[in-house]
């Protein structure tokens, strides 16, 4: 796995079948991530495993955060937590709730409260 990891960012990290582009359904993520003015850098990996993927994102991330999703699920990762726990989970299903995640990715880079 060979990432420019030179800008911080958080990296969201896409499967190797979608040929680097994020499902317009996910827009909401880079908005809410967006919104709180954090850098975020779209990458592929090898794994099929979602929690895997936002792990290994995680852990070569130099803000220490990764995301990724399949087609049910987003997920965030922390590099700081067991690999197969993340720290968030949610359901592909409501563009509000998808935001939210984006906001509260960027937050956890920022060091505020989470956004209910």
């Amino acid at each position: 796995m060979l990432i420019n990891t030179d800008r911080p960012a958080i990296l969201l990290a896409l499967s190797k079948d979608l040929n680097g582009q994020l499902p317009k359904k996910l827009a909401p993520l880079l908005y809410g991530i967006e919104e709180e003015q954090i850098p975020v850098e779209i990458i592929t990996l090898k794994s099929n495993v979602v929690v895997e993927r936002a792990y290994q994102a995680a852990v070569v991330s130099r803000l220490s955060v990764g995301i990724s999703f399949d087609e049910h699920q987003i997920v965030v990762h922390y590099k700081n937590l067991k690999p197969e726990v993340p720290l968030f989970k949610e359901k592909i299903d409501n563009s509000d709730n998808i935001r939210k995640l984006g906001i509260n990715a960027a937050r956890l880079v920022k060091g505020v409260p989470f956004k209910e």
